[in-house]
This record gives C-alpha cells, structure tokens and sequence, in this order.
C-alpha cells in the first residue's frame, strides 16, 4: 500500500513542489532505503523479544511518518518521512516471513508463502486505484492520511487476531556482537545466498518497474492516472494469478524445479522487453504485455526462493529474514536508483534496468547454488 497507492500522484507533487520527475522518484528510492535499513534491526528483536512487540512498535513509527508524509512542507522533508515511514513499515515484511517458517516446513512454507501473496496481491491491485480515485476528487496528500488510518487498522488487527509463534524457550543471540556473528554466518552461507539474491534481483526488476512506470506510462505514453492504475492492477493480479498456480504445482514439483524454470522465463521475458523498448515494436501495448509477463513470473519465483532460503534456518529464522529483506530492498535500492539515473526520455532505463535484474536472478541461482539441487 505504502509503494503503490501514491504512484499516480507522482506527477503531481512534482508540480506542486516544482521539482522535476527525477527528483519525486527519490520519494520511491528512500523508502527502499528505509526498508533495507529497518529490516536489519527487527529481525534480531523478533529472534530474541518475540514476533509481535517489534511488529508493535514498527506499526506505531509507521502511523506517525505517515502523517508526517501528509504534511511535508517540499520534497526534501516528504523524502525524509518516507525513509522513516518504511522503517516502521517494514516490521510486517520481516516478521510475517518468520510466522511462517516457525509454523511450516520448506514445502508447505512454499504454498504458504504463495498463499500469501494472494493476500499482499490485492495491495497493488486496489492501492494505485484508490490512490488515482483520491487525487481525483482531493489532495495528494489525503492518500498518506489514509495510509496511517490503514497502519492504525494493522495494529489493531495484529493485536486482535496474531497469536505469537516464538518458541519461549527458543534461545537468541544478545548484543551486537552475537547478532553480528549471526549475519556473518548467514553471509557465508553460498546456498542460502544463492536463493536470496536470486529471488532478489527478480524482485528488483519489479522495483525498477514501479519506480520508472509512472513517468513511462503516464507522461510518455499519456496515460491518465486513473488508467495507470487498471495497468498497475492488472500486472498485480498476473503476479496473484501465478502466485496460486505455483501452490498446485508444489503438489507435484519440487520448490526447486520451478523455481530454475521460472528463472529461465524471467530472463526471456526482460530481454523481449529490452528489444520493445529499443525498437518501438507494437508500441505501448507490447510494452504492456512484456512487462505483464515479467511480473507474472515472479509469482514462481518469489515464494520458492523465500521457502528454500529460510528452509534451513531454525529460531533464527527472524535474523535471516532481516538479511532477506537488507539484501532485496537494497537490490530494489540500486534498481530504482538506476532507472533515474539513466533516464533518457525513453522507456529504456526502465526496460534495460528489469532485464539486467533478470538475467542476473538466473545466473546467481544458477552459479551460487549447489549443483545438487538443480
């Protein structure tokens, strides 16, 4: 909800801030930053103190830089705010990944993860629509006062209905030193690695997507924003779709096996994009319909590499989800940055940054994971 519902009003703040697109995309790029970030510190507090009171105080942060984002006086201070605002936000990313592995195995864990996104999918489906519908009749800025009434509705629901899935006597590193111990040990892990940056440089094609769609869509190709948010739609429910198909081939294949095959789809998939958006090809629609796919894949990708990284980790399965998160975002961090930093007045940064990240999700899996599980 945080990354997609205010997308449509990127243009907008732009103008009211007379600041240029490049310069709102910065609001995108801190938040990625803010989630790499916050992700490091919750993942140690959820192994040692529990899953919910870290996830109580991320939800409190987020509620107050979401009006805090409401109220930003320029740009400088809205991308502040939103650094923190992902800094809160970020506790439900690390700790609802540690809820599932504490409960399930790797292969149920991997239908569970799909499930999930089933769930987290209605987000950007739902998000940039309402966010179009909201600066359609209001202000840019009735969209983060939305989304703290929505924080506000998460912790009440998390103090509600969450149960706590920690063991008691799960024993947990204390200090900085333990807990840096823990990261270094997971650093040097080549299988888990290999899942986690391979999931990672798909999803940050994703990212590259999100951060560049807005200026390529709405201002080259004159999308309304209230359009641009059935398109954002559309690719989310593609990833739902998949998602819930990758459940029923866990009935019959291995995390594993999809996953390589998926990886081989995503490479094809952002090198035809590249090819659109160097040629001008079929023009928006193929555009379109490539980056649909690409999108699509991930619901394959995502929750097999999730499953298969954390499958091993035990009751440090928060930690390791941290690190999860750290290296992604920080992945979707440089993604995002890229795509800004190539802008050429073309949809091109956008497609070459998503088939980099997709050609790199192959070869790491295929390089950094054992030959005995491909």
């Amino acid at each position: 909800m945080s990354v997609d519902m205010y997308l449509p009003s990127l243009p907008t703040i732009a103008t009211d801030f007379a600041v240029t697109p490049a310069a709102t995309q910065w609001t995108l790029t801190s938040f990625f930053i803010g989630m790499a970030f916050g992700q490091a510190v919750y993942g140690p507090l959820a192994d040692r103190y529990g899953r919910k009171p870290p996830l109580y105080a991320g939800l409190l942060v987020y509620i107050v830089a979401s009006v805090g984002c409401a109220l930003a006086a320029n740009a400088p201070i809205l991308i502040a705010a939103r650094f923190v605002q992902a800094v809160g936000g970020c506790a439900g990313i690390v700790i609802a990944r540690a809820v599932v592995r504490d409960r399930f195995d790797a292969h149920s864990s991997a239908r569970i993860y799909s499930l999930l996104m089933l769930v987290m999918g209605l987000a950007p489906i739902l998000a940039p629509l309402l966010g179009g519908w909201v600066l359609f009749f209001t202000h840019w800025r009735m969209i983060f006062m939305i989304l703290a009434l929505f924080g506000l509705g998460c912790l009440l629901a998390v103090w509600r209905y969450l149960p706590e899935t920690r063991r008691a006597a799960a024993p947990s590193p204390s200090g900085i030193g333990p807990t840096l111990r823990v990261y270094t040990d997971l650093l040097g892990d080549r299988a888990f690695l290999g899942y986690v940056l391979s999931g990672g440089f798909a999803q940050a094609g994703m990212f590259a997507y999100i951060t560049g769609s807005p200026h390529v869509f709405i201002e080259l190709y004159g999308v309304s924003a209230q359009t641009y948010g059935w398109f954002f739609g559309l690719n989310a429910l593609g990833l739902i779709a998949s998602s819930q198909i990758n459940r029923r081939l866990l009935l019959r294949h291995t995390a594993e096996t999809i996953l390589r095959r998926a990886n081989r789809t995503t490479v094809l998939l952002g090198l035809a994009l590249i090819l659109v958006a160097i040629s001008g090809w079929g023009g928006f629609p193929t555009l379109a319909l490539c980056l649909f796919g690409y999108l699509a894949s991930l619901g394959f990708t995502a929750p097999n590499a999730l499953a298969l990284a954390l499958a091993q980790q035990g009751q440090r399965a928060g930690t390791a989800s941290a690190l999860i998160g750290i290296l992604q975002f920080g992945l979707a961090t440089l993604s995002s940055l890229m795509v800004g930093l190539l802008d050429a007045g073309s949809a091109l940064s956008m497609a070459g940054v998503v088939a980099v990240c997709g050609l790199l999700a192959y070869l790491v899996h295929r390089l950094w994971v054992g030959d005995e599980n491909r």
